[in-house]
């Protein structure tokens, strides 16, 4: 919106508003707006969660510290997704289709979450939908977003081609096209594609929604996630850059910076409220809605693997409750005290403060390597 308005309506009048037309520029106002708009919000939305008696419930089997957070205001990612939307909406080219891609993700995977959360407060118990229609919802949305990809290959914006780390001659592709030629199996075609890119983007979403267990962890590791997003997402939109790192070059993802750089805002900017001791939570509809952007950024601009290591933490906390489910059910034995992996280190004994800092250096770590495997091809 204020793109059309300083660039196309007074940069004729005022040259010096040229400027406004670099992506590096606007994603930079966006980080910033972002940020401006959660911390002027927050205390006010806090306040609201507090009238309304939206509060956290913990879990019975919990670790026992966890006890004293009860009644934290929860749904505090409604505060990530509207300063999210909002500088993306002020800043990004709204004539791009991904940035309305990126910004109807998150509001379905949100509203997705919502009605998680609402569920929670009306059965005042940590009981909201079932994970059998939590997962049908978040699949019917990430297969939305396939279908939408798969409009954008018509068109020439979007290559259903999947890059491989460490390889850069490895282009796999996801559509079996010999079968598009064929009556009646063109939905065969198609189906790698349509249940890879669910799987990616579900598994983002969950992964970031089990990680949300402690004060700012999960916000603190998106975060770092988002920032190495922002870099990737230019580097892949930018002719010289992608071809000097033999990527695959999309230009018109560009726009999904000035996105990537306002999730980083909101995030940081609800870290403020969020770090430890918390004084509102994000809840199913923060987690749920930064999870499924993260999963949705990472498909459109085909880096889905290294998605494994730009969020390496939110991986390790998935693949701990999935090692301890299924040890229990096939051994009865358990491998953590407790997943998700914070609170076996909880139970070890380490303090919330230390686990939170040691994830996030941890994240930090994993989202340096993802960048450094760009040029180690």
């Amino acid at each position: 919106m204020l793109l059309y308005i300083l660039y196309n309506l007074l940069q004729p009048y005022f040259h010096a508003l040229n400027v406004f037309r670099y992506i590096t520029v606007r994603t930079a106002l966006a980080s910033l707006t972002a940020m401006l708009v959660t911390l002027v919000l927050g205390p006010w939305v806090i306040r609201r969660l507090q009238e309304l008696q939206i509060g956290q419930f913990i879990r019975e089997e919990g670790p026992k510290s966890h006890y004293s957070k009860a009644g934290t205001p929860t749904m505090g990612g409604v505060l990530i997704v509207c300063s999210t939307i909002i500088p993306t909406l002020l800043w990004g080219d709204l004539e791009n289709e991904y940035v309305w891609l990126a910004i109807l993700t998150m509001l379905g995977f949100g509203i997705i979450g919502f009605i998680d959360d609402y569920s929670k407060v009306v059965k005042k118990r940590n009981l909201g939908l079932t994970g059998k229609r939590k997962f049908f919802l978040q699949t019917v949305m990430s297969v939305a977003v396939a279908v939408t990809l798969l409009t954008l290959t018509v068109s020439g914006t979007y290559s259903t081609q999947l890059s491989v780390p460490f390889f850069k001659n490895i282009h796999p592709e996801l559509v079996f096209h010999a079968l598009l030629r064929q009556p009646y199996l063109w939905t065969v075609a198609y189906l790698p594609f349509m249940v890879f890119v669910s799987s990616v983007i579900v598994g983002s979403s969950n992964a970031v929604n089990l990680t949300d267990g402690l004060d700012g962890l999960a916000i603190g590791c998106v975060v770092v996630a988002a920032g190495a997003l922002t870099v990737l997402t230019y580097v892949t939109s930018h002719a010289r850059f992608s071809a000097y790192l033999e990527i695959q070059h999309i230009p018109q993802v560009g726009e999904l910076t000035i996105f990537c750089g306002a999730l980083v805002g909101s995030a940081l900017g609800f870290l403020w409220y969020n770090a430890h001791p918390a004084d509102v939570f994000m809840g199913d509809v923060g987690s749920l809605a930064l999870g499924g952007s993260i999963g949705m950024i990472a498909v459109a601009i085909k880096q889905e693997i290294l998605l494994f290591f730009v969020g390496g933490v939110f991986v390790l906390e998935a693949v701990s409750v999935i090692m301890q489910v299924a040890s229990f059910r096939l051994t009865g034995k358990r491998i953590f005290r407790m997943s998700p992996l914070h609170h076996h280190f909880e139970l070890a004994g380490w303090s919330e403060s230390k686990i939170i800092v040691r994830f996030w250096i941890a994240a930090l770590v994993f989202a340096l390597f993802s960048l450094t495997t760009l040029k180690l091809r």
